[in-house]
């Protein structure tokens, strides 16, 4: 199973780089689930809280550890204050989507915090399955075209 999922890995590795290029990918690349932006309206998420989200999503390279970028790092890359990161981070928390995790240092000095992306995982879900169910419905409505048989013709061509 090891072996399968390696190759699946470089499979997938070649179709980015592929897309992308070599030099952009070895750069770096993020994931974000597709329905998160193509139903950000449902979400209620704006522009700025997509790239937000995106950047954090940048930041998170394995599931356990959440990313944790500073509100002066996201603010600097998007091109907004930090107040304004500060502001929209709290209404993605109020709505449930992110949830803030204070860190402090050893000599008790204040760290960027973590960002839990697991809220918004959970709210984008049922979309997911929604749009899963209507592939699903749209390939079997294919198949069944593909498979009705076309009347009879009669000899002569006529029915």
């Amino acid at each position: 199973m090891v072996t399968d999922q390696a190759t699946t890995k470089t499979e997938q590795d070649k179709r980015i780089r592929a897309k992308w290029g070599k030099s952009l990918t070895e750069a770096g690349w993020t994931a974000l689930p597709n329905i998160i932006f193509e139903r950000q309206q449902a979400l209620q998420l704006d522009p700025l809280d997509i790239n937000i989200l995106l950047h954090l999503a940048g930041y998170w390279w394995h599931p356990k550890d959440m990313p944790r970028p500073s509100k002066e790092t996201l603010a600097k890359a998007i091109g907004v204050t930090a107040r304004t990161i500060q502001r929209h981070i709290a209404e993605l928390e109020k709505w449930g989507y992110v949830k803030r995790i204070s860190r402090k240092a050893s000599a008790g000095d204040n760290l960027p915090n973590e960002y839990d992306l697991s809220g918004l995982i959970k709210a984008a879900e049922p979309f997911a399955q929604e749009k899963l169910s209507d592939i699903e419905s749209r390939r079997t409505e294919s198949a069944n075209r593909l498979v009705r048989k076309r009347p009879r013709m009669a000899e002569g061509g006529k029915e």
